[in-house]
């Protein structure tokens, strides 16, 4: 019998395909009803972003969803984007796009797999089981033959998988190298625990910190869920507009997307509100995964002495704690975050430049960039927080 042969469809919209369709080859481990490894990639959570058109036309990620079918069988699907411009990526581009214009080139637009905004690292090529190694490379084919047909300067998937990675280095796609801060549970009854490996110093710290912050002057609380009520939204679209008008100039996500949030995406949120006399003055949004919590935004109408270190660091580590989970992710950047527990981690992407010239020099530079972050994480690993074996706790 013959094998079908496997076809790509392009996507303008998550609502021409079934969410059970796409999610069989998103989270098919959340098929029973249990939690996805990667909420971001869901069905609900893409489609969220863009029933509130925080994606879409205007916002310079123009929805291009790939899809292989094999006869009448999904086998794989990858949330691709026309990308207008660099913004809402944290995996950066930006002097690989001027020295292209410098020279006369046009770089955008480009195509990117990616989640819009959210650098945390899952699948980005979606494969049914059983069709892993199809569908990874159907995937790869139909981005390139499309970037190829429209003459596009470059193909990007940004936080994939280290596999992934590799496997697409093998089939002559460029393998970026970077880091992030991660927090590790290794299996802490509380947070105490944690704490007594650290060194002296960094518990008297953190411990310090934490009063500081819940000396505030009223409660900081964990809700998700039903405990969700759409007036939170009101509360922290106010805390969000902040902190993205002073990180971005224009806040990524809309006023919609909360909403949409509130209806769909409930029990995968986690937030964190500093309250006093029942109104928020500070908070901070997780998702929630199978066995990371990730930490995505944070704000406040009021500064309070260390609520951002308590809000999104330490309030996470108490709730992945309790709830037997792995890891914390705790978003881009940020070199505060290894005092606090989290280490420096390698974070990979794939990257395709059609012009050769072009494409060697970059080649050359990640081959650089790749050894430096190397160097970084031994460096900053070896300055972490957590006591040398010969100190004893306290």
């Amino acid at each position: 019998m013959t094998t079908p042969e496997i076809e790509i469809t392009v996507l303008s919209s998550l609502s021409e395909i079934a969410p059970e369709v796409w999610d069989a080859c998103a989270c098919p481990e959340a098929a029973d009803g249990s939690r996805p490894l990667d909420p971001f990639t869901t069905h609900r959570f893409l489609r969220a972003l863009e029933a509130s058109r925080s994606v879409g036309t205007g916002t310079g990620w123009q929805p291009r969803y790939l899809v292989a079918r094999q006869g009448e069988d999904v086998i794989a699907v990858a949330p691709l984007y026309a990308k207008g411009h660099s913004q809402g990526e944290y995996i950066f581009d930006h002097n690989w796009a001027h020295a292209w214009e410098r020279a006369g080139g046009r770089y955008y637009p480009k195509l990117q797999i990616a989640v819009p905004f959210t650098p945390a690292t899952g699948r980005r090529f979606l494969t049914h089981p059983g069709h892993c190694d199809a569908g990874f490379q159907a995937l790869i084919h139909g981005a390139l033959h499309l970037a190829m047909e429209n003459k596009l300067s470059s193909f990007h998937a940004t936080f994939c998988t280290r596999e992934e990675a590799e496997k697409g280095a093998e089939m002559g796609l460029m393998h970026r190298v970077t880091q992030q801060y991660h927090w590790a549970n290794d299996n802490y009854p509380d947070f105490d625990a944690f704490l007594q490996q650290l060194s002296s110093r960094k518990r008297k710290t953190i411990r310090k910190e934490r009063r500081t912050a819940q000396a505030f002057g009223g409660d900081i609380v964990q809700l998700t869920g039903e405990a969700i009520e759409p007036e939170h939204w009101d509360a922290f679209w106010e805390f969000y507009q902040d902190t993205g008008a002073r990180k971005w100039g224009t806040p990524y996500l809309t006023r919609a997307f909360f909403d949409h949030a509130q209806e769909t995406l409930r029990d995968d949120i986690l937030l964190v509100f500093a309250m006093r006399d029942g109104e928020p003055v500070a908070g901070a949004l997780n998702i929630i995964g199978r066995e990371t919590l990730y930490g995505r935004y944070w704000g406040a109408r009021e500064h309070h002495d260390c609520m951002h270190f308590e809000a999104c660091y330490y309030q996470a580590i108490d709730y992945a704690i309790a709830n037997g989970m792995l890891s914390v992710e705790a978003g881009a950047q940020g070199d505060h975050k290894l005092a606090r527990g989290y280490l420096p981690v390698e974070c990979h992407s794939l990257h395709w430049i059609a012009d050769e010239g072009f494409s060697g020099a970059v080649a050359e530079y990640l081959e650089a960039e790749r050894r430096a972050v190397e160097d970084d994480i031994e460096v900053l690993t070896s300055y972490g927080p957590f006591r040398k074996i010969t100190e004893e706790p306290t």
